[in-house]
């Protein structure tokens, strides 16, 4: 209203100046007082209040840590099946990915040759038998002979080395025997594990040797399967100084326990354990190979599958896990947090985070329980700026610790 009548009044003036003055100049000293009053008239905004922020108070909770390590599946044990003869191959008694038995006739190659070589060998043996026969008599004789001095000491030692050396022949015989019937018993090739058997490298009429030790066949047992993953050292001797110094607790059940994440990010339905981790660091890449192995009844797993496995490192008794909304990076790149200080003041924070888990960050230094963390309207506040604390409302999916590691 103030405003009205001032306008009113400078419009008056206007006129009066417009009749002795030029217009334009009398316009110019119009709208400059017209501005001039506005100015003057505005009031001064009231000063901002507190900024209203959600909180969460830091507790500490029990957390088990897990790493994901990618490794590749592999069979439990898998048997190349090679030549051990050589010829032409009669026959296969098999299907192609079909499970097959430890002992199961596989191929059937051409045992002639090998049965003529048993029969020559046995012949062999009888002749050597006969020798044998005849120089015992003959060594016989002659004993009693020099005894009575009949015959000279020569002939008696020549018919003993004569007796000896056929006794000799069968012995050697004897191992040609043997020899002949294992090749006739390698012309039928058998598996030699149980499992599951893969595609036929030869077809019959195919000519397999011995000496190339030609290969048939791999039989795979997939009854249990190998996950072979690589951990850095550094890794491993952070874990070990954790439980040393009581950081980290080992659940104390012996064997590691292991679960499997699959290609297409599923979960494997069963349980691993912890095998065997090598003792020899890999001096190009600094990792330490580690060997679980899982149970396959279903053989759902198959060998080269490319899989995640997830490794229970231990339990942290004392964890604090925050939100990953409201971690922020200042330009060090050291994350950092805003907490409600002294006075219900904005307070900047500098963290140590070892590890996310989950979708929560695992703070080491920085935050201690009893914190009100502030988790939302960080983008308009400032270190130092008031703020009025209320309890935040976070995602169900923030409210409960994710125990898998990303």
């Amino acid at each position: 209203m103030r405003l009205f009548r001032d306008s009113t009044r400078l419009a008056r003036k206007w006129r009066r100046v417009a009749v002795g003055n030029d217009s334009i100049d009398a316009l110019v000293v119009l709208i400059g007082s017209i501005l001039l009053i506005a100015g003057c008239d505005r009031a001064a905004p009231p000063p901002p209040g507190p900024a209203q922020v959600g909180v969460i108070t830091i507790a500490t909770t029990a957390v088990p840590l897990t790493e994901d390590l990618p490794g590749r599946t592999s069979a439990f044990r898998v048997a190349e099946v090679r030549a051990r003869v050589s010829g032409i191959v009669l026959k296969r008694f098999f299907t192609e990915g079909r499970d097959v038995k430890e002992g199961q006739v596989l191929y059937q190659i051409d045992p002639a040759p090998y049965q003529a070589a048993l029969d020559s060998a046995m012949g062999t043996l009888a002749r050597a038998q006969a020798n044998v026969a005849s120089t015992l008599a003959q060594e016989e004789r002659d004993r009693q002979l020099v005894e009575a001095h009949a015959v000279s000491k020569q002939d008696y030692d020549n018919a003993l080395a004569s007796l000896r050396g056929y006794q000799a022949d069968v012995v050697s015989d004897q191992a040609a025997i043997e020899i002949a019937k294992i090749n006739l018993g390698y012309t039928r090739v058998v598996s030699p594990i149980t499992g599951r058997i893969g595609i036929s490298q030869v077809t019959e009429g195919a000519y397999v040797q011995d000496s190339a030790a030609t290969l048939l066949a791999t039989v795979q047992d997939l009854g249990r399967m190998y996950v072979d993953v690589t951990q850095a050292s550094s890794d491993l001797l952070r874990l070990r100084h954790e439980l040393a110094n009581g950081t980290l607790k080992s659940d104390g059940a012996g064997a590691a326990r292991v679960k499997l994440v699959l290609d297409d990010g599923s979960e494997y339905a069963q349980e691993g354990t912890l095998e065997l981790s090598d003792v020899t660091v890999n001096t190009s890449t600094s990792s330490v190979t580690v060997r679980a192995i899982f149970p396959n009844p279903q053989d759902e797993l198959l060998p080269g599958l490319f899989v995640r496995a997830r490794l229970e490192e231990g339990n942290t008794p004392n964890a604090i896990l925050v939100p990953q909304l409201a971690v922020t990076r200042n330009t060090k790149g050291e994350p950092t947090a805003m907490v409600v200080g002294p006075g219900d003041m904005a307070e900047l924070r500098v963290l140590q985070t070892s590890r996310a888990v989950g979708n929560q960050w695992l703070v080491t230094d920085g935050l201690k329980p009893g914190d009100q963390l502030i988790v939302d309207n960080l983008q308009r506040l400032q270190p130092g700026a008031p703020v009025q604390p209320a309890p935040a409302k976070l995602p169900a999916v923030f409210s409960d610790a994710d125990s898998s590691e990303q």
